[in-house]
């Protein structure tokens, strides 16, 4: 297993729409075994394959208590109806150090492939059908970021360019 290098934004790899995944193998795999590492060392509840640099449409999510590890690993997944809505502070791997309040649905149905391509629904709901769609929109070349008001927008892209600054100074 390897940890992988997290891209961050404004990396044009974030904003491209993933391709489909159509071959189930060793390869994918190994993607989604490394891809859960990255995530648990980051740490992190959610990782799309994006942000590790490979525009495939994989993610990784684990949402369960901490000492006990529930990871799901989703290939080609999608949303297939949602209800209600929440209002969550959400952060992202990608976007280190900057946190924001997100509309998203508060329940949604899940359908996806597993590592052996076989199909499988999901609901869910609370923190993971926030994570869900937070990483599905990953793969849609959508950061959480893209949902802030216009105003928000803007006080964002000021403190996130002195965020990096400091990253940077950290090296």
């Amino acid at each position: 297993m390897a940890l992988l290098k997290i891209h961050r934004h404004p990396d044009p790899v974030l904003k491209q729409v993933a391709e489909p995944v159509t071959e189930f193998d060793a390869g994918l795999k190994q993607l989604a075994e490394d891809m859960l590492e990255t995530m648990y060392a980051a740490p992190g509840v959610g990782l799309a394959a994006p942000q590790v640099g490979v525009s495939r449409r994989l993610i990784v999510l684990d949402c369960g208590p901490k000492e006990e590890r529930q990871p799901i690993v989703a290939v080609n997944p999608e949303i297939l109806s949602g209800e209600g809505s929440c209002c969550e502070e959400e952060g992202c791997l990608s976007v280190p150090g900057y946190y924001a309040r997100v509309e998203r649905q508060a329940r949604v149905r899940v359908r996806f492939q597993d590592l052996d391509g076989k199909s499988r629904e999901m609901d869910a709901d609370g923190l993971l059908a926030i994570c869900f769609q937070h990483e599905i929109d990953h793969l849609d070349g959508i950061l959480f970021v893209d949902h802030l008001s216009p105003l928000k927008k803007s006080l964002f892209r000021k403190k996130y360019q002195k965020i990096l600054e400091q990253l940077e100074e950290q090296l």
